[in-house]
């Protein structure tokens, strides 16, 4: 089963790699394709895999659906971008 998200916050290739590994992690989760451009990811899942688990962990990592973000969120991401510009270096 394949989500399409449009989600708030995607600036960048760090951004992009945080959220990739963030889903990834997810169990019956086996894909995660970021397009950075127009902030969309697709997620190829099991389809006993709930979108809403998908979007709890991406609005805790600080990229919620577009239109649902916080100043709160926004900072958040920025956490995220950094961890994901580190780990993508190891």
């Amino acid at each position: 089963m394949n989500h399409e998200l449009h989600l708030e916050n995607i600036k960048c290739s760090g951004c992009a790699n945080s959220i990739r590994h963030g889903l990834i992690k997810i169990s019956g989760v086996h894909d995660v394709q970021v397009d950075i451009d127009h902030g969309i990811i697709n997620v190829n899942a099991d389809e006993n895999v709930l979108r809403e688990v998908i979007l709890e962990k991406l609005q805790s990592m600080g990229y919620p659906e577009t239109g649902k973000g916080s100043v709160l969120t926004t900072a958040t991401s920025y956490v995220s971008c950094m961890i994901g510009r580190v780990t993508s270096k190891e």
